[in-house]
């Protein structure tokens, strides 16, 4: 008796549980504290220095497209946000392709826990991205024009990429995001 009493209660409970949930999930909360950025560096250059130890079955087959990395302030200050999250996010992107062609060509396996790690690393950038409002990112039918890109042909140069990457724009935009200020009265 008392088994059926505990089913039915629990039964009871589920559906008092399915009434009482909301219909949509809530909005992603943003997230604005660096020391999430700062991790994802760190994690990146670790996988830099175990790059440039790596002696055997770490190369690229091919060069690779990548984001520049390089900040011109008078510029990135002109830009709105949306064009510097669109810059950001396609850098992202370009980094992220670069990668899955680094992990296809790696045999050491050391070096590919890193590179898988940096792959969702991104992933959660672009989540963080979502986070703060910024639309999804769309890649380019068509290649990406030179003067957003240039080409490299190491692992180690790749890597190197990635953390100046990391650590210049997607940082600048992470700091200006509007979702992350505080409003002053």
């Amino acid at each position: 008796m008392l088994q059926k009493t505990g089913r039915g209660l629990f039964a009871l409970l589920l559906i008092v549980l399915e009434w009482t949930r909301p219909g949509l999930p809530s909005p992603l909360r943003p997230i604005c504290d660096l020391r999430v950025l700062n991790h994802f560096i760190q994690e990146a250059r670790d996988a830099e220095v175990a790059m440039k130890s790596c002696s055997e079955g770490c190369g690229l087959l091919e060069s690779v497209s990548v984001p520049q990395t390089t900040v011109n302030f008078d510029d990135w200050e002109k830009k709105n946000a949306l064009e510097q999250a669109q810059e950001v996010q396609s850098g992202l992107w370009l980094l992220q392709q670069a990668l899955n062609l680094l992990r296809a060509s790696v045999t050491n396996a050391a070096i590919n826990n890193h590179v898988d790690n940096s792959i969702r690393n991104l992933l959660s950038i672009n989540a963080v991205l979502r986070s703060l409002n910024f639309q999804e990112y769309t890649p380019p039918a068509s290649v990406v024009g030179p003067e957003a890109t240039w080409r490299v042909s190491s692992a180690a140069e790749l890597l190197q990429v990635h953390v100046n990457f990391l650590r210049g724009k997607v940082r600048l935009l992470l700091l200006d995001a509007q979702a992350c200020q505080q409003d002053v009265s």
